[in-house]
């Protein structure tokens, strides 16, 4: 079926105006992000706030506390026993990790905002009949990681205080009484809910841009979110174990 894309919408606004739209009134501000595609001014800015809360929180020693068990805690879930030659190893590269992980996120943050949104076009124009243009598709995708960006701002002074890199905002948050290496308490402890608000955030601005409806996308969205956490919580109760 093919779709209508936006061609007009409420005026250009700049990039403060189109974070915090995205946060307290999405659906205005995606009309005007597609009639005025821009991306890269948004991907910069989320791009460098993430890298450097990652840089921050590593370079203090409650960070690098939290980094090494979470490391340790990873490698036991799947089956893997920590020696202490190895401990004392990742002690050693504590310090450089900071340099690794915002790194990480410059190069691979904005690649993977570009490869969602190439899946996504290529659902909807090329599957599902859309003529929407790339760059409008990225632009709403580059948008919604200002939801992810949110979630670093939460998390990482929780984090320093808990010593811990655990999100505080998952379901296993909410669901203490879960065992923590049963499949439910590994599910729980992968759905987090800001990656479910990211999920709506996107899906409103695909229907904006498509002129589809907003349910059926969110519905999409949540369940391939859904079955990636199963698929990785069945793999880490495989090879960890469970209760």
């Amino acid at each position: 079926m093919t779709t209508n894309v936006v061609e007009s919408g409420s005026g250009p606004k700049n990039l403060p105006s189109r974070m915090l739209g995205v946060i307290m009134s999405p659906g205005d501000t995606f009309r005007s992000i597609v009639a005025q595609p821009r991306w890269l001014d948004v991907m910069i800015v989320v791009t460098l706030l993430l890298a450097a809360l990652q840089f921050w929180l590593l370079s203090t020693e409650p960070g690098q506390v939290a980094m090494l068990d979470q490391q340790v805690r990873q490698m036991e879930s799947f089956g893997m026993t920590v020696s202490d030659e190895q401990y004392e190893g990742m002690q050693k590269g504590a310090g450089a990790a900071r340099y690794f992980a915002a790194g990480a996120t410059i190069v691979f943050g904005p690649l993977m905002t570009v490869a969602i949104a190439g899946i996504l076009y290529a659902v909807f124009n090329a599957a599902l009949g859309g003529t929407a243009q790339f760059k409008q598709v990225l632009s709403v995708v580059a948008h919604a990681g200002v939801v992810p960006l949110l979630s670093a701002l939460f998390a990482t002074p929780l984090n320093y205080v808990r010593e811990s890199m655990t999100s505080p905002t998952t379901l296993a948050v909410f669901l203490p009484m879960l065992e923590e290496a049963s499949f439910a308490g590994r599910l729980a402890g992968l759905i987090d809910l800001f990656l479910i608000w990211w999920a709506v955030v996107l899906a409103i601005g695909l229907a904006v841009l498509y002129r589809r409806k907003t349910q059926p996308i969110i519905i999409g969205l949540l369940s391939v979110y859904i079955l990636i956490v199963g698929v990785i919580a069945v793999v880490m109760s495989s090879f960890g174990g469970s209760n």
